[in-house]
This record gives C-alpha cells, sequence and structure tokens, in this order.
C-alpha cells in the first residue's frame, strides 16, 4: 500500500523532502503556518500525489510526518495531533540565530531532539533526515547499491519507528546508520563529525563565487557506511553546544542568502 508523509513546514527542508518523497512513489500532504492556498504553486510542481493540507491535515494523512520547522517554534506543533505517529525530527538548535536559546539545551541536559519528544507525548520520534543542506539533501539521492549513494544516521528510544523511519529514508535514496537513543542524538546534531561538511564537495578556493556555487550546486560528497559510523563513534560533546552560521560553508549561506531575497521580492 502507498503510504503518505505528512509535512509540517513548506520552507527549504520541507520542499526537498516532499520532492524525494514523491519521486520514490510517496503520497505527501505539505503544510505550512500560512494555510493551503499558499502552497498552490509548489502543489503543481509537485504532482498529483501531492496536496496542501492544514498541520493538522498533514499529521492525520501521514503515515509519516516529518517537522521540517525551526526548533524555536517546536512550542506551537499541536501535541495532542502526533499521539501514536511516526514523526520524523528534522529540527536543529542554532542558539544564535533569533531569540532561542535554552539552558538545558545549552548544558547538554537535553537534546533537541529529547525537547521535542517531550512536547510530542505519545509521538514516536526519529531524529534524521537534518544532517545535511536542503540541496544535497533533494539532489544526493541514489539508487541501493549506486557507488555514489550516501549515509544518513538516525536516531531514536522508539525501535519499530526507528526501522519505519529507516525504510522511508532507505526508499528515498539513501543508506542509514543507527546512532542510538534520543538521548545519544547529541552525536548527530550540529558542531559534530557527521554535521554538513562530510557531504559537502571539495571546492577550490581559485574559483569565482559563480564557480563555487556551481559545482555545490550540482554534486555532494558520498559518506559509506562505515565512514559514517566511524565519524559518530569519535565525536566529542561539542563545546558550545549548537550550530552557528560561522560553522557552515560559506557558499552554502550565499546560496541561501539568495534564496531568502528572492522569496522576500516574490512575496
Amino acid at each position: 500500500m502507498t503510504q503518505t508523509i505528512g509535512i509540517i513546514g513548506s520552507g527549504l527542508v520541507g520542499k526537498a523532502v516532499a520532492h524525494l518523497a514523491i519521486a520514490a512513489g510517496y503520497h505527501v500532504v505539505i503544510s505550512n503556518s500560512r494555510g493551503p492556498e499558499t502552497l498552490s504553486d509548489l502543489v503543481k510542481g509537485l504532482g498529483p500525489r501531492a496536496r496542501a493540507g492544514t498541520v493538522d491535515e498533514a499529521i492525520a494523512a501521514g503515515d509519516i510526518v516529518s517537522i521540517a520547522l525551526p526548533l524555536a517554534v517546536f512550542g506551537t506543533l499541536p501535541a495532542g495531533k502526533f499521539v501514536g505517529k511516526v514523526v520524523i525530527d528534522q529540527t536543529n538548535y542554532y542558539p544564535g540565530l533569533g531569540d532561542f536559546r535554552r539552558s538545558d539545551l545549552d548544558n547538554g541536559e537535553l537534546t533537541s531532539s529529547e525537547l521535542m519528544q517531550r512536547h510530542l507525548t505519545g509521538a514516536k520520534l526519529v531524529k534524521g533526515i537534518h544532517n545535511l543542506g536542503w540541496i544535497h539533501m533533494q539532489y544526493n539521492a541514489r539508487p541501493k547499491g549506486h557507488f555514489e549513494r550516501t549515509t544518513l544516521p538516525i536516531a531514536g528510544d522508539d525501535a519499530a519507528a526507528k526501522q519505519i523511519v529507516a525504510r522511508f529514508i532507505e526508499t528515498v535514496g539513501y543508506d542509514v546508520i543507527d546512532t542510538g537513543s534520543l538521548a545519544d542524538s547529541w552525536r548527530i546534531e550540529p558542531n559534530t563529525p557527521i554535521y554538513f561538511w562530510p557531504y559537502v564537495p571539495s571546492i577550490p578556493e581559485s574559483l569565482t563565487e559563480t564557480e563555487k556555487k556551481k559545482i555545490y550546486q550540482n554534486a555532494g560528497k558520498p559518506v559509506s557506511p562505515e565512514a559514517a559510523r566511524k565519524l559518530v563513534a569519535e565525536t566529542r560533546r561539542p563545546s558550545p553546544i549548537g550550530g552557528t552560521l560561522e560553522g557552515m560553508p560559506p557558499v552554502h549561506i550565499a546560496l541561501f542568502l539568495e534564496l531568502a531575497s528572492a522569496n522576500t521580492v516574490q512575496k
């Protein structure tokens, strides 16, 4: 039976997940805080297996629900609607962006996914599809056995939910390694060895900015399951905890700002 992926968030990450799911044969219900009517162009581009819905509709329809939102808005999610749902937590903690900061995250008392799980009581939360950029997330997917197929980590407390999420990720084009519980998910958070940089292609400094962007957009770097396990095994808890813009590839930031500016102009 064809499954449906409910997606909360229609930004760059949500769109990437929608494209991956549709390409792999899933149905998609995508939502945002502004309402389904704002997603007509996106849904048209995704094709007949996609539709727009409210947040509640995306949750209700999804056999798997993806949270592709900034972590800062976690408290706005309708927790009661998620009971029994398998949820992919794609959020990341970036304390330097905006005014969202928590001492329990900064002190390592909780991982960001433990925080999300506490809010979504009764959900089966799995951290995943969060540790590479939206460009490579969408375009680095490869069939099983392909020499360029790359590997993504997951973490979670529910073994059955992890298997469900792993099958989804494998179906859309990635190998998967299980890195443990949500308490262990600090090993795959921002500012750790498996976060972002292993998937970034080598770009010579001698190139122009336009040339760098072209290389970055056209090719990510594959990570084998063995290499991914080694990166996670060697991880030490970051200090400070959380991601920063300074810790991201400059070409990625430049592309993000270009898209943000273009979206502002279009609105």
